[in-house]
């Protein structure tokens, strides 16, 4: 498992003195882009592909508050990945000092063609970056049904 430590600062703190819901979204990204970057994909492989990372969901479980005083751990696993790299699941947990697991989320997103605008597949020169990432217990091969597991759909405005 694949973890950062992180202090609480005061600016990540919510009105009611405990971490705020932003805070753990930045605190999950800021683990999973040091874990690709440690493993040869960071903002410059990005750009060389002309890739990005589409986010379309993310789930979050809050279990015990968060509160200012001691240091956090945010670990990061991949909880799956579709045959052609164009998917990604990505499960992120948060322990205290003692290894209490505070929170849970899972997030899922594809990779972004930043020219086309459309979803494109992960580079196969950096298949190992993902292959070889920490996994989550079920971990899983997805596919596009997983993007609507929810059944959540658009609804314009007439």
């Amino acid at each position: 498992m694949f973890t950062k430590e992180f202090d609480i600062r005061w600016s990540d703190l919510d009105a009611n003195r405990h971490l705020a819901n932003s805070a753990f979204i930045n605190f999950m990204s800021h683990t999973r882009m040091a874990y690709l970057i440690e493993n040869g994909f960071g903002q410059k492989e990005m750009a060389k592909y002309n890739i990005g990372p589409v986010i379309f969901y993310e789930h979050i479980f809050y279990f015990r508050e968060v509160l200012q005083g001691k240091p956090i751990k945010v670990s990061f696993e991949v909880g799956g990945v579709s045959e052609d790299g164009s998917l990604f699941k990505f499960v992120h947990n948060f322990y205290d000092s003692n290894g209490k697991n505070l929170a849970t989320c899972d997030m899922l997103g594809c990779w972004m063609d930043l020219k086309e605008r459309k979803m494109t597949t992960f580079p196969k020169e950096l298949n190992h970056v993902l292959k070889n990432a920490p996994k989550s217990e079920d971990f899983k091969i997805l596919t596009k049904e997983d993007t609507r597991a929810f059944g959540k759909m658009p609804k314009d405005l007439d």
